[in-house]
């Protein structure tokens, strides 16, 4: 059986000058469905549902490989800060399983 190494990374963003819930939404609708698009990822916001500025979102992606989650977590995390530099990445985990 191969063996299956399984990533997930969790950002916590902040998102400077957002002045709604609605504006908030459409951000991470986008970056959220633009990741999974991109990247074969599985996504979800996690936390701070309910506050403007900020966001908790998961990121995860199942390969054979933990050196592969590695590539892949570092590429989303330059892709983020490249395309969404509104979305700034106040704290970062990485866990592999």
């Amino acid at each position: 059986m191969p063996r299956i190494a399984i990533g997930l990374c969790t950002l916590e963003l902040h998102l400077p000058g957002v002045a709604s819930l609605k504006e908030k939404r459409s951000i991470l609708k986008s970056l959220l469905k633009r990741l999974h698009g991109t990247f074969n990822v599985a996504t979800s916001e996690v936390d701070y549902h309910d506050i403007w500025e900020s966001s908790v979102i998961a990121i995860v992606t199942v390969t054979t490989s933990t050196h592969h989650v590695d590539q892949s977590m570092s590429a989303i995390i330059t892709w983020i800060e490249k395309h969404y530099p509104d979305a700034q990445i106040v704290n970062q985990e990485i866990e592999i399983v």
